[in-house]
């Protein structure tokens, strides 16, 4: 596995081009958000996509997949956001929250089928520029963690040695935190549902 440092304050546009070239070429990497480390691929690459569910052990067809935007805009791309959803997203968003909502038809094959899409916007710069320089979304997941060894999932040496030659790359921004985003079903956007609170509140 590659390891690239970058740090959130100072951005390494070649190290992301470099991250980025790797999801294009359909593989894992493991990359920061604002609250656990993440698993990402290309989420336009159908292979990748499904390499991705069988590394953390998804059914595609039974789980909802979520996908780390740059923005909102190019959210709207992948999944359909009316009025009352996207005056709530840009109340909240970038930040740590999931936001379910129903799928577009831009969505890949893996997707068929399923109706709803999650929708991670983090605020966290390294994120951000993955998304901006790859044009897309990635497929995002949170990393595997167990709670009893806190470092396990948050310091990103012990991350590193746990996914060695399970994915290609990995972004080192730092400690990650352990507590995951705030899950809030807005497929119905006149009645939001809070499915799983975590580390933001709405």
């Amino acid at each position: 596995m590659k390891l690239l440092r970058i740090y959130p304050t100072n951005i390494n546009e070649r190290f992301i081009d470099e991250a980025v070239d790797a999801l294009r070429d359909g593989h894992l990497i493991i990359y920061p958000t604002d609250t656990l480390y993440a698993i990402g691929c290309d989420a336009l690459n159908n292979r990748a996509i499904e390499q991705l569910c069988r590394l953390k052990d998804l059914n595609p067809q039974k789980q909802t997949l979520s996908i780390a935007c740059a923005d909102i805009s190019q959210a709207s791309e992948y999944a359909r956001i009316d009025n009352r959803a996207f005056q709530l997203m840009r109340q909240y968003l970038p930040g740590p929250f999931t936001f379910l909502l129903p799928s577009a038809t831009t969505l890949p094959k893996v997707f068929k089928g399923r109706k709803v899409v999650g929708v991670r916007i983090p605020d966290n710069p390294i994120t951000n520029a993955l998304a901006n320089a790859l044009g897309h979304p990635l497929l995002t997941t949170s990393i595997t963690y167990d709670p009893d060894e806190p470092l396990s999932g948050m310091e990103p040496e012990e991350i590193g040695l746990r996914y060695d030659g399970l994915v290609s790359l990995m972004i080192d921004g730092g400690s990650g935190q352990l507590e995951p985003s705030t899950v809030v079903d807005i497929t119905d956007s006149s009645s939001p549902e809070i499915l799983r609170q975590g580390a933001g509140t709405l």
